[in-house]
C-alpha cells in the first residue's frame, strides 16, 4: 500500500491536472509532499517502533494513513490534497518501518527470517509495478480519487487483523529518540525542495527562492553540526567515513532522483504529447516496472558473484543510455520505438537498487546493518523529492524561455540520463579505488559463511 501509493499518483497526475486546475508547480507538491515525509522520517520510525512498541506503531500508522487517504480522496482543493499527502508521508513513515520490525521479531531464525522479508519486499514489489495500471483503471472508471479511497478498504482490514493477532514486541535498548535532527532535516530538505519547486514560478533572484535556499544551507548546516555532536545521532555521521559507504549511498540519491523525476513525467508524456488515454498511459508505463520486478530479484545473486562495483555500475549505464533514448522521443515515435527504452531503464535501475544497499550494509559492521540499510533507504527517498524538484524545474525553464512542454521533457530526460550516467563513471572510479574487498561481494566484517549469505539476502529483499 506504501509503494502503491509513490507509483499510482503518476498515472493520476493529468486527471488532477485538469479537475484541480493546476500546473506543474502544483502536480510536484503532490508528489513531493508524500515523498518527503517518508524520506525524512523513515529513520525516526523505525526507532519509534522499537522504544514504543512495533505494534502500536504499526497500527498508528495505518491508521493515520488510511485517514490520510481519504482526506486525499475527499480533497475539495489542491491544498487539502497536499495536506493529505503530508499526512499519508507521515503514516507511512511509521507503518513501513515497523512492518520490516514486526516481521524480524516474529522470525528469530535466520533462514526464516531471510524468507519472510523476501516475501515483504515481492509484494512490496508488486505495489510497485501495479501502481501504473492500477492508477490508469481507476482513475480512467472514476477519477482521481478514487486511487486514493481504494486504500480506506485495505487500511480497515489491516486495523481489524492487526488489533487481534499482532503481538506487541519492542526493544528497550532502543537508543533515545533523535527530535533535533528529526526537525532540522524536515525542514533543511523542506525548505530547499521548496526553492527548487516554486523558483521557476517565483523567479530564480526572486527574494523569496534565495531565501529559501539560504535558509536550507543554514538548517542542512545546523544538522550536520548537532548531528556530529549526538551521542546517538538519527545519521551517525561517522560511517561516511567509509569510502563505500559514502559512494553507495551517493549513488543511491542519483538512482532515486532519475527513478522519481523521470518516471514523475511519463503518463504526462503519453497524454499531453502522444494523445494517449490516461488508462492507456497507465499500461503503456508498465514496461519498466516489469524489467524491475523481473530482474531485481537477481540484482543480488549478480552482485555477490561478480561484485558490486561490476553490477551497479552496468545498471547506471543502462540507466542513464535509456534516459537519453528517451530523450529524444517525440510526439510521433511508435510505441514499438518506445517500450523498450522503458524497459532499459527498468532494467538498469533494477540491477542497482539492491547492491547499493548491499554495498552499505558490507561497509559496516554487522550490528550496523539495519541502521545501514535504513539510510539508504532515506538516502534513495531524498534523491526522489530532488528529482521531481529539479527536473520540474528543468522543464518550466525551458517552457517559460518559449519552448514547447514536449522539448522541455526532451531536456529533463536528457537531464536524468547525463547525471546517471556521469554517476556511473565516477561510482565505477571510486570502487576502483577502495580498498581490497570493498567493491566485492564480501562483507569485511564477516568471515562467518552464514552471515553472509544473510547480508546478501537481506540486501536483495531490499
Amino acid at each position: 500500500m506504501v509503494l502503491l501509493d509513490n507509483t499510482i499518483v503518476g498515472a493520476a497526475l493529468p486527471d488532477m491536472q485538469h479537475r484541480l486546475h493546476t500546473q506543474l508547480t502544483g502536480l510536484q507538491w503532490i508528489v513531493d509532499a508524500y515523498v518527503l515525509l517518508v524520506a525524512m522520517l523513515l529513520l525516526s520510525g523505525g526507532i519509534f517502533a522499537d522504544r514504543f512498541g512495533r505494534k502500536r506503531v504499526y497500527l498508528t500508522g495505518v491508521a493515520v494513513f488510511t485517514a490520510a487517504s481519504v482526506v486525499c480522496g475527499l480533497a475539495p482543493s489542491l491544498g487539502w490534497l497536499i495536506a493529505g499527502r503530508v499526512l499519508q508521508g507521515i503514516g507511512a513513515a511509521a507503518l513501513s518501518p515497523a512492518s520490516l520490525a514486526l516481521l524480524a521479531a516474529a522470525y528469530p531464525v535466520p533462514q526464516e527470517r531471510v524468507k519472510t522479508i523476501g516475501l515483504w519486499a515481492g509484494l512490496s514489489g508488486i505495489g510497485l509495478a501495479a501502481g501504473p495500471v492500477a492508477g490508469g483503471v481507476l482513475t480512467d472508471a472514476f477519477g482521481w480519487p478514487a486511487i486514493f479511497v481504494v486504500n480506506l478498504p485495505i487500511g480497515v482490514v489491516l486495523l481489524l487483523v492487526g488489533l487481534r493477532s499482532l503481538e506487541e514486541t519492542r526493544n528497550p535498548s532502543a537508543p533515545a529518540i533523535d527530535i533535533p535532527g528529526t526537525v532540522l532535516s524536515v525542514l533543511g530538505v523542506g525548505v530547499l525542495t521548496y526553492g527548487l519547486i516554486e523558483g521557476g514560478a517565483r523567479g530564480w533572484t526572486s527574494p523569496v527562492i534565495l531565501g529559501s535556499f539560504t535558509a536550507a544551507l543554514v538548517l542542512l548546516g545546523a544538522f550536520v553540526a548537532v548531528e556530529a555532536r549526538r551521542r546517538a545521532p538519527m545519521l551517525p555521521l561517522r560511517l561516511f567515513r567509509q569510502r563505500l559507504f559514502t559512494v553507495s549511498n551517493t549513488a543511491m540519491v542519483v538512482v532515486g532522483f532519475a527513478l522519481m523525476g523521470s518516471s514523475f513525467f511519463f503518463s504526462q508524456f503519453f497524454v499531453y504529447v502522444q494523445g494517449s488515454s490516461i488508462l492507456r498511459a497507465g499500461l503503456q508505463t508498465l514496461p519498466m516496472s516489469l524489467a524491475m520486478v523481473v530482474v531485481s530479484p537477481y540484482a543480488g545473486r549478480l552482485a555477490a558473484r561478480y561484485g558490486f562495483r561490476v553490477v551497479v555500475t552496468t545498471g547506471l549505464a543502462l540507466a542513464g543510455l535509456g534516459l537519453l533514448a528517451l530523450g529524444v522521443v517525440h510526439a510521433d515515435t511508435g510505441y514499438g520505438n518506445v517500450w523498450w527504452r522503458l524497459g532499459v531503464v527498468g532494467t538498469g535501475f533494477a540491477l542497482t537498487l539492491s547492491p547499493l544497499t548491499g554495498a552499505a550494509i558490507q561497509a559496516v559492521s554487522p550490528q550496523e546493518g539495519g541502521l545501514a540499510s535504513g539510510i539508504s533507504s532515506t538516502t534513495r527517498q531524498i534523491g526522489a523529492v530532488l528529482g521531481v524538484a529539479v527536473l520540474g524545474a528543468v522543464v518550466r525553464t525551458r517552457q517559460s524561455g518559449g519552448a514547447s512542454f514536449e522539448t522541455g521533457l526532451d531536456s529533463a530526460f536528457i537531464a536524468a540520463g547525463a547525471v546517471t550516467l556521469t554517476t556511473a563513471v565516477f561510482t565505477g572510479l571510486w570502487l576502483a579505488r577502495s580498498t581490497p574487498g570493498e567493491g566485492s561481494a564480501a562483507p569485511r566484517h564477516s568471515t562467518d559463511p552464514r552471515e553472509r549469505n544473510h547480508l546478501h539476502d537481506a540486501a536483495r529483499s531490499r
